[in-house]
């Protein structure tokens, strides 16, 4: 059976052979080579097996004539040519794309087909007969192919691209690769094929042409000079040739700094001021060395390595602003030196050992800072000055002397003065004009060793140009003062001690402060027949008995006299008495019991002390008895007094109350007016002022007021003591008042039978009021 019933014939002519092939290619895929003669103008072919018809051999894309585009033409076997036979397309863009004549077979493409849409077309084909329907072969499939033509120009990955290269880079150095694609078929012809060029960035930059390649191609390209690049690449089709297509990209490339830039001063010397009274590390001024570069390759590093003014200046380097700021290291002084000089040295922190050729990497200048004068206060030879005087030493004597002088050109005199709140005793007086202490009160040096004031020094001319000084005085020791006993000695004797026994250790104090120590001598005034003295020459002393057998019946108190004498010159010596107690002890000598004025006096009292003590007692008891016998103040429920009564029984009632009558508050003119005080005894009487009557009813802090008033005002009654308590809410209170004090004229509308039923407790609080309800019924 034969494959191909239908025929048809696709001629693919490759324009770039010498001599023309014609390929006819079958649904089966087989491809028949044709070898063709030139004929004049006409195409001779050849084929052994059976003919062919045929009327066109490709379709191209792109297609801009006003009509169908022919494809081809199919015709079948089984076609006899009497109209019976149809023709029906199917398969990608059949009916759409592709449209067939039913009749003829002639193949038409409809629409401009563009082959980087889709490069070929595969469609089936079958012929039919009309009468019966039947087909009169089976479909055959063939493929379309689409011929390409150069319609697409480059087109590169990016509009712009971004490169940086360091500065100063060899020739060579690659900076960036370009890459631009082309849609046409890069298997047919040069569609495809690219080519890359500069249009803009020579000399400085170059391309591969295969590659897209950027390169430097100019040398010693210095950032400082110039920064920034825009370099212009073409991509070009059909390999460069004319008529071909071309796209383009820009390339921005950046150079990157370098350390190939040394720091530099603008001046060889700069001349900076500063006042002479300018602290210690204050600012002066700021210098700044110019360096290309940027980043940490400007950064730069300022020091001093020269001038006389090393001691007086610093440089600090601010790394914010890479300035060099000129500080003062030491006071400066304008009397002493006018200009200061420096010689300053500038280096960048970062170096590149590949540039050092471009170098040196530093720079010097000079800095002459001149001081300005400024009117300064006195300046005394000393920071302090320390004096030392006996304190003996009379009135009137200098102690010292305090210098100061004007560091100013002018000189002004100076004068001085005592800052009196350093010496509140006023002990000390300076002299304004020369300085000298001298002393105008006494001193002792155990009242105080060290005198601490300030002496204050101004200019006369400006007084408030002042400066201040300590002066520290010592006061030396003199021996002034005599030892005595180091405490208050509490010293026994037993009556049966033995002769020579000891009875009590002594020891000394001198507020006197020898250089060489205290050295005390013990001894007794007068050869003492019952004791003795024995000196251990370690500023102590042993108190001895001298025979044995005391009695304190015979004598109970023994007054030793001990003299006691420093060593210092001169010698001072005192005379203390030693009190010695006669008593009664155990056979191991502790004591058991002494005289009854032994024992006041080991309890610090003395006689006069005890008799003052035992009369105190004595009139106490007489008071308390007198006390007994008076009569009690209170004698009545019927006194008008106010009294307090302090009670701790819980539940009393009225019974805890008689000595206080609340009539008296609702009915104040019923007061007898001729009752007097029977509290104290008038010295003499006045007559009695009668208070003013109050309306019933009337309120209480108006009774009170009043009775305030008539009281203060009436000489006849001297204050007693006495307290009155008023409980009294006020106006306007939400509760009203809790006391019945101002309810006279309404108690009798209340019912206070209740009060039978609340308890014994209650039982005179209950007759009272029931009693007094019960009278008004009637």
């Amino acid at each position: 059976m034969i494959m191909n019933h239908f025929l048809w014939l696709l001629p693919l002519v490759f324009s770039h052979l010498s001599s023309p092939v014609i390929l006819l290619e079958r649904s089966d895929g087989n491809l028949f080579h044709w070898n063709h003669l030139m004929e004049g103008d006409k195409l001779v072919l050849h084929r052994s097996k059976r003919d062919w018809m045929w009327r066109q051999f490709f379709l191209s894309e792109e297609y801009t004539g006003s009509n169908y585009q022919y494809v081809g033409k199919l015709r079948s076997d089984k076609d006899r040519g009497d109209g019976t036979a149809r023709y029906v397309l199917s398969g990608e863009g059949a009916g759409i794309i592709f449209r067939i004549d039913e009749k003829s077979g002639d193949l038409h493409a409809t629409q401009r087909l563009d082959r980087e849409e889709k490069a070929s077309y595969t469609l089936q084909a079958q012929a039919f007969n009309k009468i019966t329907g039947l087909p009169l072969e089976p479909a055959t499939e063939f493929i379309v192919k689409i011929h390409d033509i150069n319609d697409n120009e480059p087109k590169f990955t990016k509009a712009v691209y971004t490169a940086s290269v360091p500065e100063m880079s060899d020739v060579g150095t690659f900076v960036i690769e370009v890459n631009a694609t082309d849609a046409d078929d890069a298997t047919y012809g040069n569609s495809a094929k690219l080519v890359y060029s500069i249009l803009q960035g020579q000399p400085y930059f170059s391309v591969e042409p295969e590659t897209g390649i950027v390169r430097i191609a100019l040398s010693n390209m210095d950032r400082e000079v110039r920064k920034e690049y825009q370099v212009i690449i073409q991509a070009k089709d059909m390999a460069g040739q004319m008529g071909g297509l071309s796209g383009t990209t820009m390339v921005n490339v950046t150079l990157t700094d370098v350390n190939d830039s040394p720091p530099r001063f603008a001046y060889s010397s700069y001349h900076l001021s500063t006042y002479e009274s300018a602290e210690i590390g204050s600012t002066v001024g700021r210098i700044k060395a110019n360096d290309g570069d940027e980043g940490e390759n400007a950064e730069m590093k300022y020091r001093i390595v020269d001038g006389d003014g090393k001691e007086y200046l610093d440089i600090i380097t601010d790394e914010i602003t890479q300035e060099g700021v000129i500080v003062v290291k030491k006071k400066l002084d304008y009397e002493s030196k006018r200009v200061y000089t420096v010689k300053v040295e500038v280096t960048n922190t970062h170096q590149d050992p590949n540039f050092t050729v471009l170098g040196p990497f530093l720079d010097t200048a000079i800095i002459k800072v001149t001081a300005k004068d400024v009117d300064e206060p006195p300046v005394f030879s000393r920071p302090q000055f320390v004096f030392e005087v006996n304190e003996d030493t009379p009135k009137g004597i200098a102690i010292g002397t305090i210098t100061a002088w004007d560091p100013d050109a002018t000189h002004y005199p100076i004068q001085y003065a005592i800052d009196q709140h350093t010496d509140p005793e006023r002990l000390y007086h300076i002299d304004p004009k020369n300085g000298s202490i001298t002393i105008i009160k006494s001193l002792d040096r155990e009242v105080s060793k060290w005198h601490n004031i300030s002496v204050l020094a101004s200019e006369m001319n400006n007084p408030h140009q002042r400066s201040r000084v300590p002066v520290l005085i010592k006061v030396l020791d003199v021996n002034d003062n005599a030892p005595e006993f180091a405490m208050i000695y509490e010293t026994f004797v037993c009556e049966n001690v033995r002769a020579g026994q000891l009875i009590q250790t002594i020891s000394a104090i001198d507020t006197d402060d020898p250089l060489v120590g205290h050295k005390f001598v013990f001894s007794l005034s007068s050869m003492n027949p019952n004791f003795t003295i024995f000196d251990n020459e370690d500023n102590t002393a042993r108190i001895l008995t001298r025979r044995s057998g005391f009695n304190r019946r015979e004598m109970s108190v023994y007054y030793l006299p001990v003299v006691i004498s420093d060593s210092d010159y001169p010698i001072q010596s005192s005379t203390s008495t030693l009190t010695i107690r006669v008593c009664s002890c155990d056979a191991t000598g502790n004591m058991r019991s002494c005289s009854v004025d032994a024992l006041l006096l080991s309890a610090g009292l003395s006689t006069g002390a005890l008799v003052a003590i035992l009369l105190c007692v004595l009139i106490l008891l007489m008071l308390i008895f007198s006390a007994q016998r008076k009569e009690p103040l209170i004698i009545s429920k019927e006194d008008i007094r106010d009294n307090v009564v302090s009670y701790n029984d819980e539940g009393g009632g009225e019974e805890d109350t008689q000595a206080f009558d609340i009539g008296t508050l609702r009915h104040p003119e019923v007061v007898e007016s001729n009752q007097l005080r029977r509290d104290i005894i008038p010295e003499m009487l006045f007559p009695y002022h009668r208070p003013s009557p109050m309306k019933e009813c009337a309120d209480v802090r108006d009774f009170i007021i009043s009775r305030l008033q008539e009281n203060d005002t009436d000489p006849s009654a001297p204050p007693y003591d006495s307290l009155a308590t008023y409980a009294y809410e006020g106006n306007g209170s939400i509760a009203e008042s809790l006391s019945s004090l101002e309810s006279s004229a309404t108690e009798g509308d209340h019912e206070y039978d209740y009060l039978s039923n609340w308890g014994p407790q209650f039982k005179k609080l209950a007759d009272m009021y029931i009693s007094k309800d019960t009278g008004v019924a009637n």
